[in-house]
This record gives structure tokens, sequence and C-alpha cells, in this order.
């Protein structure tokens, strides 16, 4: 086994479990108030639906700038 492949499994694995210490770990280190790391709050929610609402604003202009481009190139023609 080669130096790179122990090292890439090395990283994956460290990886893996930050990812996984971070999902299962209390909130603040507080075991007794059953907060975890994917618990959201109403703040986060606002920003969540506001962040939504941008994407999806950005998505229809996108959209109409599509068929403004497919009309001006049906003129063109």
């Amino acid at each position: 086994m080669s130096s790179g492949k122990v090292f890439l499994g090395l990283l994956a694995g460290f990886a893996a479990g930050t990812l996984l210490g971070m999902l299962f770990a209390p909130h603040n280190c507080d075991t007794e108030n059953g907060k975890h790391f994917w618990s959201k709050g109403k703040e986060v929610d606002e920003r969540d639906e506001k962040f939504n609402d941008f994407i999806e604003d950005i998505a229809e202009k996108f959209e109409d700038l599509k068929e403004e481009i497919a009309v001006d190139k049906s003129k063109a023609k």
C-alpha cells in the first residue's frame, strides 16, 4: 500500500470523525438540555427562508433572461 493511499485513508477517517462528532455533540457541552448540532432556532429558520426567497428570485430572473435571449436570437434570424 502506497503512502498516498495511507494518507488519504487517514484524512478520510479524520473528516468522518469530525463530522460525526459535530452531529452528535451536545449544544454548548450541556447534555441536560437535549439540544444537538442539528436543532435550529427561530433566527436560523428566518435566515433560511430569506435565503431561499433570494435564490428563487435569482432563478426567476435567470429564466426571464433566458427567454429574452431566445426572443432576441429568433428576431436576429
